[in-house]
């Protein structure tokens, strides 16, 4: 997965040159997301089936600070 081919950002990086956001890559089994501003640190990687389950969490969390 870090192929750099195979990396893109997301589509609400912002305005600007876009740094303050995730970038995501993809394989038919897997999902992995890392920071774009530390592209060279870990990585979380998912079931690709789970990947729409942790979307769906975190935009029901995208307003909270816990």
């Amino acid at each position: 997965m870090n192929n750099p081919d195979r990396w893109r950002k997301s589509s609400y990086s912002g305005g600007g040159d876009g740094n303050n956001c995730v970038e995501i890559a993809t394989s038919p089994a897997r999902i992995a997301v890392r920071d774009s501003k530390a592209p060279a640190r870990a990585t979380l990687t998912f079931p690709a089936g789970a990947f729409s389950t942790f979307v769906e969490a975190l935009k029901g969390h995208s307003g909270s600070r816990d």
